[in-house]
């Protein structure tokens, strides 16, 4: 069960809740108004009641199929997007850099989210050395400031496959990583947020990236350098996390362009980013003609 954002035949945005393969407005359960932000900011009592009533989804007299509606970015409207880099130690191995002494940070915005199955159109400036990262994404279910290690995992709403796509031509040119990261649709994730309640241990999960059904990246998330508890604490210890707030976790080892040959992505090329337990995303990469200069 997991909570989303979609549109229907109608084209209105509204956060549902998916299971079996069926979609239910979350209004169905009384949540009127409220996006994907919202329901997972709802008190636990409130959240069992909608879990309670949803039990038997598909057979709900609004349910709708999947296939019949579009899945967007699962939550629209984050106030932040808080990205790791080198997280996993494979990964600061392969790219031949120490692994760090705390959580490398660095952001994307609203721009570059995208659904789960949306194609990405990549401007010219962000096609070069174009290259996937599988990431295990934290969304914040409270809001944090200040908080303990050992109590952090009560301030966690949910969690989805993320793929931090990456403009290594433009991450490159300077030593701040944002110009090759927050490009328009560089963070596709979903294909909804799986409640923290049904996720048994976030810190055993694979990670796994496939491009064109090749797998390329298969790591698993205890093999972070620092945990989920640990990387909220310390960012909380200087900036206040709110509800539908995410944190992409950082990626494990394969990625395309410390690879030899070197991989990077092209002009059709399916990502696919798998979490088991969590989901699956895919997405279909479409390079955008170079506009004339005038």
């Amino acid at each position: 069960m997991q909570f989303v954002t979609f549109e229907g035949p109608g084209g209105e945005r509204t956060a549902g809740i998916e299971d079996g393969g069926f979609v239910v407005p979350a209004r169905a359960f009384g949540a009127y108004g409220a996006g994907v932000r919202e329901l997972i900011g709802l008190p636990e009592a409130h959240l069992d009641e909608i879990f309670a009533a949803a039990a038997n989804l598909p057979r709900h007299p609004q349910a709708i199929p999947l296939s019949e509606v579009h899945l967007g970015p699962p939550v629209p409207d984050p106030d932040k997007i808080i990205c790791l880099g080198l997280n996993y130690r494979d990964h600061a191995e392969e790219t031949g850099l120490k692994p760090p002494r705390a959580p490398i940070l660095f952001p994307k915005y609203r721009n570059s989210l995208a659904g789960p199955f949306d194609e990405i159109l990549v401007p010219p400036a962000a096609a070069g050395r174009l290259d996937y990262e599988a990431e295990l994404a934290v969304v914040i279910g409270r809001r944090a400031s200040r908080v303990a290690e050992a109590d952090a995992p009560a301030f966690v709403g949910g969690y989805a496959a993320f793929n931090d796509l990456s403009a290594r031509d433009l991450q490159m040119l300077t030593s701040q990583w944002a110009a090759g990261k927050a490009v328009d649709g560089f963070a596709p994730m979903g294909p909804g947020i799986v409640p923290a309640r049904f996720v048994a241990d976030p810190q055993n999960l694979p990670v796994i990236a496939r491009v064109n059904g090749g797998e390329l990246q298969h790591g698993n998330t205890r093999e972070m350098i620092f945990s989920i508890a640990q990387t909220i604490a310390f960012i909380t210890s200087f900036m206040t996390l709110e509800p539908g707030d995410i944190i992409a976790t950082g990626t494990p080892a394969g990625v395309g362009f410390t690879r030899t040959p070197p991989v990077a992505l092209g002009d059709g090329d399916v990502v696919e980013i798998e979490i088991p337990g969590v989901g699956t995303i895919r997405n279909t990469m479409r390079v955008a003609a170079a506009v004339p200069s005038a």
